[in-house]
């Protein structure tokens, strides 16, 4: 089990990302902070092994509670999800080694698909024997070759594969419902492989804006499988 801490100066933000969370198998919310020193106490407390970290916080800047997290000797995992948009921002986040950055507002898919990335490298991590300066570099790098190939649980190679085709056959962007209907999974399915595939940088991702509602998500294969 990994067990989470949510923090975000609005109340009732944290309670629905942990309410997320707690959806995803394999996780559990073990409390949540409204502020940056709240958040070191519970880090302190509670010691959990993943932080959901807002960056406008009342006090404390989120990439320096980071800071001094790690000053105090705290090595849990961070997930930033934060509106900041800043450059720097990124950048900081990036050097401060976090797991993720997600960016508000996002849908429930969006975190889990982070969740279900984030576990599935911490259980490669764990079962990796370094035997060179090659899985040092592919470990630092980010690649995973070094680690298995997992996806998250209830997905198959075989779906996922075929997701694939369709999108490069596509030659353009698909929708997650026109993505659907070539593979033949539900439009929920799809959604969930085609965020996987976006968040491990094999698909982009655009937003075509019609009428009234919210935008449509358009996908588009980024690299060669």
């Amino acid at each position: 089990m990994i067990d989470v801490l949510v923090v975000d100066d609005d109340f009732m933000v944290a309670r629905v990302n942990s309410g997320f969370v707690n959806q995803v198998e394999g996780f559990r919310v073990l409390g949540t902070a409204g502020s940056g020193e709240q958040a070191l106490e519970r880090v302190a407390e509670l010691q959990p092994d993943l932080v959901l970290l807002d960056l406008y916080l009342p006090d404390v800047f989120g990439l320096d509670v980071i800071t001094r997290m790690r000053a105090a000797g705290h090595d849990c995992d961070v997930i930033v999800i934060s509106a900041a948009r800043e450059l720097d921002a990124v950048r900081g986040a990036a050097r401060r080694g976090v797991s993720d950055y997600l960016l508000k507002p996002f849908d429930v898919d969006d975190l889990r698909v982070r969740l279900e990335r984030y576990a599935a490298r911490r259980a490669g991590l764990g079962s990796t024997v370094i035997t060179s300066q090659a899985d040092v570099d592919r470990l630092l790098s980010g690649t995973g070759s070094a680690m298995p190939v997992t996806l998250p649980k209830g997905m198959s190679v075989e779906t996922a594969e075929l997701v694939k085709r369709a999108l490069r056959e596509s030659g353009g962007t698909l929708s997650a419902t026109e993505c659907a209907a070539q593979v033949g999974v539900s439009r929920v399915s799809a959604r969930r492989y085609l965020e996987h595939l976006t968040a491990i940088g094999q698909v982009e991702v655009s937003l075509r804006y019609g009428g009234a509602g919210r935008p449509e998500r358009r996908y588009q294969w980024h690299r060669p499988a």
